[in-house]
Parts: structure tokens; sequence; C-alpha cells
């Protein structure tokens, strides 16, 4: 390369910006071989990078390309894998939303119909008689509790009456000698009253929380499931059937037809969730209504048997009956608990 150098500079004679020729073929030659270097050099994207270190082997030779073409492959793959993941939520939620708006308009319709009458409606006609059944129950039992609730007021505001009573008594029998035993006796007598009445205000107490969660817990629960398969499970089943019937009732041509075959596999997906609901309503009642017989068969008992003892004032009777149901009471002067005992 010094050779042609060294030619050029002999046989150019550039001009310079005067007109006055000088000697530098040697830089020109420069540029030139510059010029040609750069045009026959290798492409940067061709580049490969050596592992081996300066004048290495070609061994572990990774050509430049490949590496940016792989991650522009894996970066679009993860891209267009990103954006059908999206765009498929965004197909289900549509369909989603679509089905709840035809399912909502289908029960709207529905129940207009049937509040208008002009819509038919099914009806388990023993079911029925069942449900009504339980919720007459329930308002009779709902006063049992209203009523048996106001008698532990009175009743407690009796207890404190006759022990304010003893206490003065007992007071007043110290400081007058000549009605000592007198106000002794009468002292005596409504302090053994006021004990006997907090025993019975215990048994009277758990007859109306035994009463309070039947009525208000398991009865309620059952009423739940019976709201649910009136309001939802019965409306959508009927919504679904007349809509098939008036299909049914249409022409029959190939798009009629198809419609139809749509509607009645509506229709038995509805059917089945709506015999499913029933069939757990009617296991629902029956169980609450064993449930029933058994805790007022006990309820009950205890309540006469507790009443009977504190009135013929037997006080042995009316702690065995106590015992007999595992009630227990509060000790003196913990009347009512504590704020930490109420959380």
């Amino acid at each position: 390369m010094t050779d042609s150098l060294m030619s050029k500079a002999a046989t150019m004679e550039p001009i310079n910006s005067n007109g006055d020729t000088r000697t530098i073929a040697e830089d020109d030659g420069l540029e030139q071989d510059l010029q040609q270097v750069m045009v026959s050099g290798p492409n940067l994207n061709e580049t490969s990078i050596v592992s081996g270190g300066y004048g290495g082997t070609a061994e572990g030779i990774i050509p430049t390309s490949s590496i940016k073409g792989s991650n522009m492959h894996h970066s679009s793959s993860n891209s267009s894998m990103a954006d059908d993941k999206n765009r498929g939520v965004a197909v289900e939620k549509l369909e989603n939303m679509k089905k709840w708006g035809i399912n909502t308009y289908k029960c709207t319709k529905q129940m207009i119909s049937e509040r208008f009458g002009r819509g038919s409606r099914t009806v388990d006609l023993e079911l029925e008689a069942q449900i009504e059944v339980l919720r007459d129950t329930k308002r009779k039992y709902e006063n049992v509790l209203r009523l048996a609730r106001a008698l532990t007021n009175h009743f407690y505001n009796m207890v404190q009456t006759q022990h304010a009573l003893g206490d003065t008594f007992a007071d007043l029998s110290q400081k007058s000698p000549e009605l000592r035993d007198e106000f002794g006796y009468n002292a005596e007598t409504q302090k053994l009253l006021c004990k006997n009445g907090e025993t019975l205000l215990g048994a009277v107490n758990f007859f109306v929380s035994s009463i309070n969660t039947l009525v208000n817990k398991t009865m309620e629960d059952t009423l739940m499931t019976i709201k649910m398969y009136e309001n939802a499970s019965r409306l959508e089943f009927d919504a679904y059937r007349s809509d098939l019937e008036e299909l049914s009732m249409g022409p029959r041509d190939a798009a009629a037809m198809a419609r139809i075959d749509a509607a009645q596999q509506q229709y038995q997906v509805q059917r089945e969730k709506y015999e499913r609901l029933r069939s757990d309503v009617t296991i629902k009642l029956k169980f609450l209504e064993e449930n029933k017989v058994k805790v007022m068969h006990k309820q009950l008992l205890l309540f006469h048997n507790a009443i009977s003892a504190y009135f013929a004032g037997n006080q042995q009777q009316l702690e065995q009956t106590l015992k007999q149901f595992n009630i227990k009471l509060r000790p003196p002067g913990a009347d009512k608990p504590s704020w930490l005992e109420e959380q």
C-alpha cells in the first residue's frame, strides 16, 4: 500500500485554491484508500464477536445479526401472546355481559307478564303448601318469643323488687326490736323467693335464647333459600319456558328451527337448575321440621318443669330441672356480663 501511495504522489499534480500546483497526492491517496476501505469493509450488522480474545480462533464466534434477530422475534412473540390474551379476556367479558343482558330481559318480561296476568307461572302445590306452613309457623313462634321476652323482663323486675324488699326487712329487723322476728322471717322469705326467681330466670332465658335461634337463624336461613328459589330460579325457568313456547308457535323455517333448538338447550339448563334448587328447598324444609320438633320438645319440657317447680315452691326440683338441661347460672354479683364478654 506504501508503494501505491508513493507512485500516486509522483504522477498526480493537484491545483490548490490559488492556482498553484503542490504535491498533496499523499492526502488524496489516503482519502481514496479510506473510501475504498469504507466501501469494501464488513457490514456492521454482520460484525462477529470473538469470544476467544484478540487473534483467537473462529470457535465461539456469535454473529450479532443473529442475536438481534432472535431478540426481535422473542419480543414480537411475547407482544403477540399478550395481545391474544387481552383480546380473549375482552371477548369473554363481552359474552358474559351479553348473556346477562339477555337473561335480565327475559326475566323482566316474565315478571311483568305474571304481574299483569298474561304470563303463566309454574306452581308446585305440595311445596307451596309446605312453604306457607313454615311462614305461618315462623309468625306464631315470633309471637311466643315476644311474649317470653316480656315475661322475662317483668319477672326480672319482680325479682329485683323482692331483693330490695328483703334488704329493707332485714334492716328494719335490726332497728325495730319489738318487730324483729316479724321483719326477720319476712326478710328470709323474700330472699328465698329472690333466689328461686333467679333460678327460674336462668331457665326462662335459656328458653328465650333457644327459640330466638330457631326463629331468627334456622327458619330464616330456610326462608332465604326459598326466596332464591322463588325469585331467581323459578322466574328464570318460567322465562325460558315461555320463550320456547312462543318460538314453537311461530314459523318452522330453517332459521326458526335453529332458534328453537337453541331455546330448547337453554330451557333444559334452566330446568336442571330449577329442579336442583327445588330439591334443596324440599330437603331444608324436611330437616327444619325435624330440628324444630327436637328443639321445641326439649324447651317446652324445660319451661313447664321450671315454672311448675317455682310456683309450687319446690326449690330442689327447680334446681334439678336446671341440672337436667345443663343450664349454669351466673354467680351472684354477675347479673350483667362485662363489655369484654359481650364482644
